[in-house]
């Protein structure tokens, strides 16, 4: 008699399993947050755009194309933050209603928890290979530590990127076997 289990209450199970599939809002003000940080990112954009358009007739050719490649790292990382908000709260917090709005974008709802992260990395691979440009550009001004970092920080990016398309696709190739 004391060895044998008794079912659990359901009563008690479904309001703990309801708590924890309410919790999911708890995510909705962090994503929230990141449409702040958007606009902390458009204000830097256009903060960098001003400035490029004031100093202009001074720039020489070098200057203008790192000028433009920081305008890009900029629309890059917002490209970014809009992906991790869209996919982010649809995939962990609640659909979004807005399947009749004609700017809807066509990836909305597509991307999973697997895809998001390959476009994470794809992402910050994209931004570092930037930067390492920016580098080369104006190479004069790094140290041979630094571009050494920087090339080995973007290598790490890049095998990381690599190895996790890899691995999702031993996942899915794994998944394939079992329906099978």
């Amino acid at each position: 008699m004391f060895l044998e289990m008794k079912k659990p209450n359901r009563n008690i199970e479904f309001f703990i399993e309801r708590g924890l599939f309410a919790s999911r809002w708890l995510m909705a003000p962090i994503y929230i947050a990141l449409v702040g940080a958007l606009i902390i990112l458009l204000i830097s954009f256009m903060k960098e755009l001003w400035h490029v358009c004031l100093t202009l007739p001074q720039l020489d050719q070098n200057d203008v194309v790192l000028s433009i490649l920081s305008l890009i790292d900029l629309s890059l990382a917002g490209n970014l933050l809009l992906l991790v908000i869209f996919s982010g709260y649809e995939n962990f917090v609640s659909k979004m209603d807005i399947e009749d709005h004609e700017d809807q974008p066509e990836w909305k709802g597509t991307i999973d928890f697997s895809a998001l992260k390959l476009k994470l990395i794809g992402s910050i691979v994209a931004i570092s290979g930037i930067h390492l440009l920016k580098i080369f550009m104006d190479v004069q001004k790094s140290s041979e530590v630094q571009i050494k970092w920087m090339v080995t920080i973007h290598i790490v990016f890049v095998c990381s990127g690599v190895l996790l398309a890899l691995m999702d696709r031993i996942a899915a190739s794994t998944k394939v076997m079992k329906e099978k």
